[in-house]
C-alpha cells in the first residue's frame, strides 16, 4: 500500500511540473504580448495607420513606413521563394539520399541560417547598394532580406517535400506516373501545409528583421514611390522610436501593435491561399496525368 502511494506521489509530481513548465511558457507568451496590446491600444487608429509621421515620430502614423515594409516583404519573398523551391527539389529529386552533394548542401543551408543578421546586412550594403548601385532602397533591403531567409525556407521546403515523396513517389511509380507529374501533382499538393509553414518562418524573420535593413534600405519615413525609393521598415521605426526620439515610446507600442497584426493578416492571407491551391490543384489532378 505503501509503495503505491509512493507511485502515486511522483507520479502527481511530475504531473504538476509539466504542467507548471507548460504555463510558464505560456506566461512567457502572453506577458510581451498584452504589454504590447495594453500600450498599443492606446496608439492604434484608423488615423494612425493612415497617416505619414511627423516631428520625428512622436506624432502622426505610419502609413508610409507600412507600405515600405509591404514592399520590402514582398520584394524578399519574391525573390527567395523560386530559388527555394529550386533547391527543395534538387535536395529531393536531384540528388541521391546521402550523397556527399546533397550533404554538402544542406550543411551550407544550415551554416547560413545560423549567420548574424548583421554579417548580411554588410554584405547587402556591399553588393546590393555600392556595388550594384541600387543604394539604401527598398529594392537592395528586399533583396538582402531574401539571401538571409532563403537558408531557412529552402530546408523548411526540402523537409516537406521529402515527407511528401516518402509517402507517395511509390505509389506514382507503381502507377506509371513521370517524376515530374509525380512531383507538380502529387507531392506539391500533399507538401503545401509544410510550405506555408515555411514561408510563415520566413515572413515574421523579414517583418522582424531591423539590422539588416539599417544597412541597406535606410531611414526615410516618406511615402516611397518606386522599389528604388529609400524606406524605413516598422521594425527600423520602433527601434528609433524606442531609442533615438525622447518621447516616441508611445508611438513606439503602437507600431509594435501594427507589426503584429500585420503579421498576422499575412499569416492568415498565406494560409487562405495555401488552402485554395491545394483545394485546385487535388481537384484538377483527377484523370489530368
Amino acid at each position: 500500500m505503501k509503495l503505491i502511494s509512493l507511485a502515486r506521489l511522483k507520479e502527481l509530481a511530475w504531473t504538476a511540473l509539466l504542467y507548471g513548465l507548460a504555463l510558464g511558457a505560456i506566461a512567457m507568451l502572453l506577458w510581451p504580448l498584452l504589454t504590447v496590446f495594453g500600450n498599443g491600444l492606446q496608439v492604434l487608429s484608423w488615423e494612425f495607420l493612415s497617416s505619414s509621421p511627423v516631428d520625428a515620430g512622436r506624432g502622426g502614423g505610419i502609413a508610409p513606413i507600412l507600405v515600405s515594409t509591404l514592399g520590402i516583404v514582398l520584394v524578399s519573398l519574391a525573390a527567395a521563394l523560386p530559388l527555394s523551391f529550386g533547391v527543395a527539389v534538387m535536395l529531393t529529386e536531384g540528388f541521391k539520399p546521402g550523397g556527399w552533394p546533397a550533404t554538402v548542401v544542406r550543411c551550407s543551408l544550415d551554416i547560413l541560417a545560423g549567420v548574424p543578421s548583421v554579417v548580411f546586412g554588410l554584405f547587402g550594403l556591399s553588393l546590393f547598394c555600392r556595388q550594384l548601385g541600387l543604394g539604401y532602397s527598398i529594392l537592395a533591403g528586399g533583396l538582402t532580406l531574401a539571401c538571409m531567409i532563403l537558408p531557412t525556407l529552402a530546408r523548411s521546403l526540402a523537409f516537406s517535400l521529402e515527407a511528401a515523396a516518402t509517402a507517395h513517389r511509390a505509389g506514382g511509380a507503381a502507377l506509371g506516373l513521370s517524376r515530374q507529374s509525380v512531383l507538380l501533382r502529387v507531392m506539391v499538393p500533399v507538401a503545401l501545409p509544410g510550405i506555408c509553414a515555411g514561408i510563415v518562418l520566413a515572413l515574421t524573420r523579414a517583418l522582424a528583421e531591423t539590422a539588416v535593413l539599417l544597412f541597406t534600405s535606410g531611414y526615410s519615413d516618406r511615402m516611397p514611390e518606386s522599389l528604388l525609393d529609400s524606406g524605413r521598415s516598422v521594425s527600423v521605426h520602433i527601434y528609433d522610436l524606442a531609442t533615438n526620439v525622447p518621447g516616441g515610446t508611445p508611438n513606439a507600442y503602437g507600431s509594435a501593435l501594427a507589426l503584429l497584426l500585420l503579421l498576422a493578416l499575412l499569416s492568415f492571407a498565406v494560409h487562405a491561399l495555401t488552402r485554395w491551391m491545394q483545394r485546385r490543384m487535388t481537384g484538377t489532378t483527377t484523370g489530368s496525368y
